[in-house]
């Protein structure tokens, strides 16, 4: 075996002779060779605006803390939901919610999915007016107790209960408290009543009939107010009995509809059933009433009025209060700013408001434009942190973008959600949801079985 060669070193006449791919690519009409060198600069922005540059790149969503929603249409993930969790984590600056949406596309449907769920994690659901008496099922179905008004119904409220004495409140402090919220009640009622601000002797007439009926009796009602201001029995400098009784005349006659007349029995004596804060649902069913939708705003302010005396108690724990049809309400300017103080109040006593609507352009007619009622109408939306929008017919899209300040991007998908699709905008986040419900849920939220052939 001879010797091993080693290989010669490659020359300088090999290495001319060697092929290399240019640095810049190859010639040639079809070598997609660049004619410059490129050159991308650095590039710095938020982790928002970086999410909106790589589309591909899904919101991580809220968290798994809370009641099951449904699904993340975008992610794909399970989406969960509790105000006051995501309160607690400062996702949110306030528990209240608004839910908007057109007929059939399951915004009933979502809010009785949640309060039904929120139950299972200690939280009590109260619906202090129900037009249309579908909440009474679901009441029933958790152990709960829907109070029926009207219809031959023996039931009735005195919206001028105190309610449930507040042991941290000295003696006058809390007589003060009970009849500030008596007087805000009767004058809401009297100016939607007439359908107009009281003047100022207007006032005085009533403030005088309310300190009249609450000296004649253990818990003031409603009609000792009327009488008092019909036919008035205590005066004041510069206010006669004969001056209170013409200035209190027209407040007297608005008022005696919700004592008498088709309204006889429900507000007119002390209150025949107790409110019982520890059930996990009470419902108050207002479907026997008939009437206009100031009359019925009227109804639902005197039944509320009723039931969140008793929410002021420091032993309520969390609860969902639910205002459905609440477009009946917002339509009485003299009842919004009564709504907005109770929307103020409600991190204090642990509460979460749920506002149903189903156009936002209900607002318009609150007032007139520039208006302060109307100005009221849309504070109210904006002290809702959670926007829960449902499918909006497509004329609707941009005013409800504007009242709720949404961007292009989320007003163009209002027109395109389907039945149980919601844009929820929860703080400056922004999700769209596909609703899941069990079997039971199906059966006992159907409110189109009278629709269908078969039921």
């Amino acid at each position: 075996m001879g010797p091993s060669v080693d290989s010669a070193p490659a020359t300088a006449a090999d290495e001319d002779r060697t092929a290399y791919l240019p640095a810049g690519g190859e010639d040639g009409p079809e070598a997609g060779r660049s004619w410059r060198r490129l050159h991308v600069p650095p590039h710095r922005a938020t982790s928002d605006v970086v999410a909106g540059a790589y589309p591909f790149l899904a919101e991580a969503g809220l968290g798994s803390d809370g009641v099951f929603i449904g699904q993340d249409a975008w992610s794909g993930g399970g989406f969960c939901f509790d105000p006051w969790v995501l309160y607690g984590k400062g996702v949110i600056t306030n528990p209240n919610c608004l839910l908007a949406g057109v007929v059939g596309k399951g915004k009933s449907f979502l809010a009785k999915s949640m309060a039904m769920r929120s139950i299972a994690f200690g939280r009590r659901v109260y619906v202090p007016g129900d037009p249309k008496g579908e909440w009474s099922a679901v009441a029933h179905a958790v152990g709960g107790v829907a109070i029926q008004l009207g219809g031959g119904s023996a039931n009735r409220l005195n919206p001028l209960d105190p309610g449930p004495r507040d042991p941290s409140l000295p003696e006058h402090a809390w007589e003060q408290l009970v009849a500030t919220r008596r007087r805000v009640l009767v004058g809401s009622l009297a100016s939607a009543a007439l359908g107009r601000p009281l003047v100022a002797v207007e006032h005085t007439a009533l403030d005088v009939a309310l300190r009249s009926a609450i000296s004649g009796a253990v818990v003031p009602t409603l009609p000792g107010v009327v009488d008092a201001l019909l036919e008035p029995r205590d005066t004041l400098p510069g206010a006669s009995i004969l001056e209170l009784t013409r200035d209190g005349r027209d407040l007297g006659h608005a008022l005696r509809r919700l004592v008498a007349g088709d309204l006889a029995g429900l507000f007119d004596g002390q209150s025949t059933v107790a409110f019982d804060p520890s059930l996990p649902m009470v419902s108050l069913d207002l479907s026997a009433i008939q009437g206009s939708d100031q009359l019925i705003a009227m109804v639902m302010t005197c039944a509320s009025a009723w039931m969140e005396a008793a929410l002021a108690a420091d032993d309520g724990g969390q609860r969902w209060v639910i205002y459905d049809e609440a477009w009946r309400l917002m339509r009485q300017p003299a009842l919004l700013a009564r709504m907005q103080s109770q929307w103020k109040l409600s991190r204090g006593l642990g509460i979460a408001n749920l506002l149903i609507v189903h156009r936002l352009s209900d607002l318009d007619a609150v007032g007139d434009a520039g208006s302060e009622a109307r100005a009221l109408a849309r504070g109210l939306l904006a002290d809702c942190s959670t926007k829960i929008i449902y499918q909006q017919e497509t004329s609707e899209a941009p005013a409800s973008a504007a009242v709720l300040g949404l961007s292009t991007a989320e007003r163009d998908q209002l027109p395109d959600l389907q039945r149980g699709e919601g844009l929820w905008r929860v703080g400056q986040r922004s999700f769209v949801v596909r609703q899941r419900a069990t079997a039971i849920e199906e059966s006992l939220f159907n409110t189109d079985a009278r629709m269908m052939t078969n039921p």
